[in-house]
């Protein structure tokens, strides 16, 4: 029987529920830490014919996937979907396109061009990193001061930071929803409750969770999303707006889904591992 390579570079919960669930339903993994890994880029000498991609490192994800799709590997999610589904800006333009609702959004290429938009534009605003998760370095910027501090600071950092991307401050309730897709299925979804005091969501940060009924608008909405970045199995983010409805904040390429199992007990590692042994 043909193995799923399962490619890492850090041991999260959701690595060791897909290995624990391999073992369970008798699929044949094989666990490569891409920190180790070394690739001759003219032969495939590891032997690797499909590869469930957990890379959290943006950078790390994309490069081993395409050398892997390069030497003819099906890769799960594809590079496509690496490229566009981990950086907020492409996704955001992609979601337009395809006419699907999304925080309205604004982009500044320069300190002085970002302080131009606040005159013109005002506050609140969302600021995130193009590249980026976890709620790190996403902040609400309320007035000038905080702008010039935080774009300044950002503006010290790697060039991929001088790409200011703002968002406007959804009117919502303290929430937001995480749907997990795998295939063309939205197989499982909570709402992310924010913590008191905190506008995020992230439960990293606090935030509790909670079982969100799938609704075919909800599905509908974010199987349009998946398509959206050439998706196998993503995770969908949602917030549900008092002007617009459901909007798409984000799409998660290796997606988490530790506290979508632990809430709606969904087996989730297994209809991962599932998919991708269809696909072979």
């Amino acid at each position: 029987m043909t193995s799923i390579t399962i490619l890492y570079d850090t041991i999260r919960l959701e690595e060791k529920l897909l290995i624990e669930s391999a073992k369970k339903n008798n699929i044949t993994i094989e666990m490569v830490d891409c920190k180790k890994l070394f690739i001759d880029l003219d032969k495939n000498s590891h032997d690797i014919q499909t590869v469930l991609q957990r890379c959290v490192s943006y950078y790390r994800n994309i490069h081993s996937t395409a050398v892997l799709e390069g030497q003819g590997v099906k890769v799960v999610n594809c590079l496509n979907t690496g490229i566009f589904a981990g950086n907020k800006l492409f996704t955001h333009m992609l979601l337009k396109k395809a006419g699907i609702e999304t925080p309205n959004a604004t982009v500044a290429f320069s300190k002085d061009a970002a302080m131009k938009m606040f005159d013109e534009c005002g506050f609140p605003k969302i600021i995130k990193p193009t590249v980026g998760s976890w709620g790190r370095m996403v902040s609400k910027i309320n007035d000038m001061d905080s702008a010039d501090g935080i774009i300044e600071g950002k503006e010290a950092m790697h060039p991929i930071h001088h790409i200011h991307f703002f968002e406007e401050f959804v009117q919502r309730p303290p929430r937001d929803i995480r749907v997990i897709v795998i295939g063309d299925n939205a197989v499982a979804a909570i709402y992310r409750n924010s913590a008191d005091g905190n506008w995020k969501t992230n439960t990293h940060l606090g935030g509790s969770a909670e079982t969100c009924k799938i609704t075919n608008e909800l599905e509908d909405v974010c199987l349009k999303a998946k398509n959206t970045v050439f998706g196998d199995i993503v995770g969908v983010d949602l917030m549900e707006s008092e002007e617009k409805g459901l909007v798409v904040h984000e799409i998660n390429n290796t997606t988490e889904f530790r506290n979508v199992v632990r809430v709606t007990g969904i087996d989730v590692p297994k209809l991962m591992l599932e998919h991708v042994k269809g696909l072979q």
